[in-house]
């Protein structure tokens, strides 16, 4: 059942986190393109240092980092007085009430809290290059849109929210769409995480089958298994590029661009 379940922890993790790195990516472009200095040099820094640090680099330590933060934090504030170094070494120790979750939690509650903790860390590393894409996206909006709703007397604050925004997803859904296919195949990352998802499983249950189905190509389940991962994932991308084809036809539809041109011509 455990093997069962996994698929829809899976499942779940991108439910979550595809809406949630849209929300950091469309911070971190308004940000970026904000006239205020500090808060351009913030989405444009938050942008390039999580995009140049290596994926599994960043979930290794920012996993890591994050959980003991937020221990840091509760330690503070409900052990004021205590006496060791927190910090011994290489180990960090924190008392007793400090811990999250705390150590007579179920299990049920450990394996929540990180897996939340790794959709955090998702959102954030998705969200970047989001932010990038969108960025991109609203500059491709052509400039004489913006300067119509300028000489109709719009605010910044309204061209951005009714020309800009409603016109730069036909720009951004390309990238998107290949960004959501890399967050489909980075899924696997929460078995480094230590979360119990379908790799997981696959190669627990595999390495426990010791009775041979087949000496062909070997006898070893765990190909069995991985290949059910296979299916799988290349259905889900399958029926995520169909989803992605529709999205874009209805998208062009009308718009000066190459696409709505083609369904200009067509419908002559």
């Amino acid at each position: 059942m455990g093997f069962y379940v996994s698929f829809g922890t899976v499942l779940l993790l991108l439910a979550i986190t595809a809406p949630l790195a849209m929300a950091f990516g469309m911070g971190g472009a308004i940000a970026a393109r904000s006239k205020i200095l500090l808060l351009s040099w913030f989405g444009k820094g938050y942008i390039a240092i999580v995009r140049g640090v290596p994926d599994i680099a960043f979930f290794l330590f920012f996993v890591i980092a994050l959980d003991q933060g937020i221990e840091l934090l509760r330690h503070k504030i409900k052990c004021p007085n205590w006496p060791d170094a927190i910090r011994q070494g290489s180990d960090f120790i924190v008392c007793a009430e400090a811990k999250m979750p705390l150590g007579n939690s179920p299990q049920w509650m450990h394996e929540t809290y990180g897996f939340f903790i790794a959709i955090f860390t998702f959102a954030i590393v998705f969200g970047a290059f989001a932010a990038n894409v969108l960025l991109g996206a609203m500059r491709a909006v052509p400039r004489a849109q913006v300067e119509t709703a300028e000489s109709y007397g719009m605010t910044s604050r309204q061209t951005f929210w009714r020309i800009i925004v409603p016109q730069m997803w036909v720009y951004a859904l390309p990238g998107l769409g290949n960004l959501w296919m890399v967050l489909i195949k980075a899924t696997p990352l929460l078995f480094l995480l230590g979360i119990e998802d379908i790799v997981y499983w696959a190669r627990e249950l595999g390495a426990t089958k010791t009775p041979q189905f087949t000496a062909y190509p070997h006898g070893d389940w765990r190909m069995w298994y991985f290949l059910t991962l296979l299916v799988f994932y290349l259905s889900f991308t399958k029926i995520s590029e169909i989803i992605l084809h529709s999205a874009m036809i209805r998208l062009t539809r009308g718009q000066a661009t190459s696409g709505g041109e083609a369904q200009r011509r067509t419908a002559e």
